[in-house]
């Protein structure tokens, strides 16, 4: 490498840098990433995004992770086998090093701009007036008091046995859910749908998650083979959150909470407050687990046994590779704002507080 195209190199790497740099301190200032980015920029950039791959039938954001991985894959190939025959030298090395930094910068930048910057915005809690705090065992009995009447009564209803709909029906009555829901909150209007089942579904199953947000392509990714058919309208309703642009866990949680309830479907609802349940009461077990289990003792019959089915799910599908992943999400998340690692997605329990002591009720 000439050290003209070397410098070159390294002025495109200052560039990327600063723009990254001004990214980075534009996010420190919430308000201005709430009326500015949040609420401003990104509903044109996720819009667009939705428009170019909500009629595709196929996920057009795990074909392109699928590429860039085959691609990471021979690049190291090569880079293996030029060391092996020797042929790295200490200006292709230099080369090498600085296309690398400069793509991960690129990458950065990208994600950042298309999404990553919802990390830091005020979000929900400034829209609904919220101010979730710590909770305490009588907040949790509170709270699991009212979701165990809720998660029992609604699952009563549907019987012994439940028809449930195909993933394309769910997702659909979660954009139908949304679209009720902003008639009281304007914040949740989801124009544009594009949510997808995910290619990598039996794969998630393995590592642990259900969902996922795309922000390259602007879709929800719900993973939908083998999963127990009562979990999806709560994860689909999640995924949309994070397409509104929420990007904390606990965020979506409750925003998929907001729109789920609209929903006419008691499927969906017993969907949601199963899921809410779950979290709250695994909450009050780490506060006073003899009340946990009490709580659990009065769950109705067929509750359990939707219980039974999930834990048979997740056995089904435990592997060594899941703690591993698990805990690589759990420091990006660190990283993103949202310190408790993967158990922001129980910080719900205190959105789900806050809200029941301003409105009285779920």
């Amino acid at each position: 490498m000439h050290h003209h195209s070397l410098r070159r190199y390294w002025i495109k790497t200052i560039i990327l840098f600063l723009i990254a740099l001004a990214i980075k301190l534009f996010s420190l200032n919430h308000t201005l990433v709430e009326e500015l980015y949040s609420t401003g920029v990104y509903n044109f950039i996720s819009s667009a995004l939705r428009i170019l791959t909500g009629r595709i039938p196929f996920s057009i954001g795990d074909i392109l992770y699928a590429v860039a991985i085959i691609w990471i894959i021979v690049k190291v190939i090569r880079q293996l086998v030029a060391l092996f025959r020797r042929q790295v030298t200490k200006k292709s090395f230099m080369r090498g090093v600085i296309k690398t930094l400069n793509l991960l910068l690129i990458i950065y930048i990208i994600f950042y701009a298309a999404w990553g910057l919802n990390y830091d915005r005020k979000g929900i809690a400034a829209q609904l007036q919220l101010q979730p705090e710590n909770e305490t065992t009588q907040d949790l009995s509170a709270l699991t008091d009212s979701l165990l009447l809720k998660v029992n009564n609604i699952r009563r209803s549907l019987g012994d046995t439940v028809q449930y709909e195909s993933y394309q029906t769910v997702f659909k009555q979660s954009i139908a859910a949304y679209s009720s829901a902003q008639q009281q909150y304007p914040f949740l209007k989801y124009r544009f749908s594009s949510v997808k089942s995910s290619l990598y579904s039996t794969l998630g199953n393995y590592l642990g998650f259900s969902g996922y947000y795309n922000p390259f392509s602007g879709e929800a990714q719900v993973c939908t083979e083998n999963v127990p058919a009562f979990l999806l309208p709560y994860i689909t309703c999640h995924e949309i959150a994070h397409q509104l642009g929420y990007g904390t866990e606990d965020e979506a949680n409750f925003t998929g909470y907001l729109a789920a309830k609209f929903s006419r479907d008691q499927r969906f609802q017993y969907s949601l407050y199963f899921g809410l349940f779950s979290y709250a009461n695994n909450t009050l077990f780490l506060y006073d687990s003899v009340a946990a289990r009490d709580n659990y003792r009065q769950l109705d019959t067929l509750v359990r046994k939707d219980i039974a089915e999930y834990r048979r799910f997740l056995r089904r599908y435990k592997n060594p590779l899941e703690p591993l992943f698990t805990t690589l999400y759990g420091n990006y998340l660190k990283a993103n704002n949202q310190p408790e690692g993967i158990e922001t997605y129980n910080r719900v329990v205190a959105w789900l507080i806050a809200y029941q002591k301003k409105y009285g009720t779920l």
